[in-house]
């Protein structure tokens, strides 16, 4: 019984080293200049984007984003089972592979706390 215990605690250490790769946003986002930065360095440094429109035959929008894990979010296993917090998301605007606008915005579940507590009156 005594080594049963020991193999459960073993693997559950094992379980907590795993890891998958995570982008920053936030600070990834913060090493892009308008102006400056090429698409190429935007490759670099966030990746191939969530998503992307052209906007016009010159212009095109680069999306990227990530789940903000919410309670127990890291833990293994268990984060699966569990909502997360919000999201992060930087949009990139290139016009001619240069970037012009780098907007970073950040959703939380939060942020719509304040429905439950407004009093609505119905409009006639």
């Amino acid at each position: 019984m005594r080594h049963f215990f020991m193999i459960v605690a073993v693997l559950l250490l094992l379980c907590g080293c795993h890891s998958k790769e995570v982008r920053h946003l936030a600070s990834d986002a913060s090493l892009i200049k308008p102006g400056v930065t090429t698409l190429n360095d935007v490759q670099l440094y966030l990746g191939e984007p969530n998503g992307q429109r052209r906007v016009s035959p010159v212009e095109v929008e680069y999306v990227y984003y990530e789940d903000l894990p919410g309670f127990m979010g890291h833990t293994p296993i268990v984060s699966s089972w569990v909502d997360g917090d919000g999201y992060e998301m930087v949009v990139i605007t290139l016009k001619n592979d240069v970037v012009t606008r780098c907007e970073f915005r950040t959703f939380s579940e939060a942020d719509q706390d304040w429905v439950d507590d407004f009093t609505w009156e119905e409009v006639k």
